[in-house]
């Protein structure tokens, strides 16, 4: 399982559907097929169990999207009487590198060296980033006209960027 730590976070977003209940398995089974329609090469998809707090905590199942140094955690549950959604983009960050990557100075140019920001890197971050938040919108489109509810507004279908271009590095 991939971990990634909060100052990784390269996007968010989330959303709240009032009256909506479907189960997790479901939304995260129909994402799964929205994925696989795309073919990417080197992505993997798995159902892991993250913890909701500390280590005695319950946990809770979220759909991970993976490829390369990118990993998304879709989370989808019913919340009251409503249906919330919400995924995470982050940087996957393991090793002895990554180790020394969090050392000041000697990670700085370990990063410029050996792990520089590329358009390359960028555009599949956001190439990935959007195949997989299309892949959870028209999901809860197609689950939200099914069960007669409002979907998304534009202006709620949009992702939030966190400090994009330092998180890549």
């Amino acid at each position: 399982m991939a971990t990634v730590y909060a100052d990784t976070i390269v996007s968010h977003w989330d959303n709240m559907v009032p009256g909506m209940q479907v189960s997790s398995n479901d939304f995260y089974t129909q994402v799964e097929r929205s994925l696989g329609d795309h073919h990417l090469e080197g992505l993997k998809l798995e159902r892991v169990n993250l913890r909701q707090g500390g280590v005695l905590s319950a946990k809770r199942e979220y759909l991970q999207v993976r490829r390369s140094d990118n990993v998304f955690h879709v989370c989808a549950a019913p919340f009251g009487n409503g249906f919330f959604v919400s995924w995470w983009l982050g940087r996957v960050e393991r090793g002895f590198f990554a180790m020394l990557a969090r050392i000041p100075v000697l990670g700085f140019l370990l990063k410029v060296l050996f792990k520089p920001l590329t358009y390359y890197k960028i555009d599949t971050t956001l190439m990935l980033q959007s195949i997989t938040h299309g892949a959870v919108l028209s999901t809860l489109d197609a689950m939200t006209s099914a069960k007669g509810v409002r979907a998304p507004s534009e202006f709620e279908r949009k992702p939030i960027m966190r400090d994009f271009f330092e998180k890549l590095k």
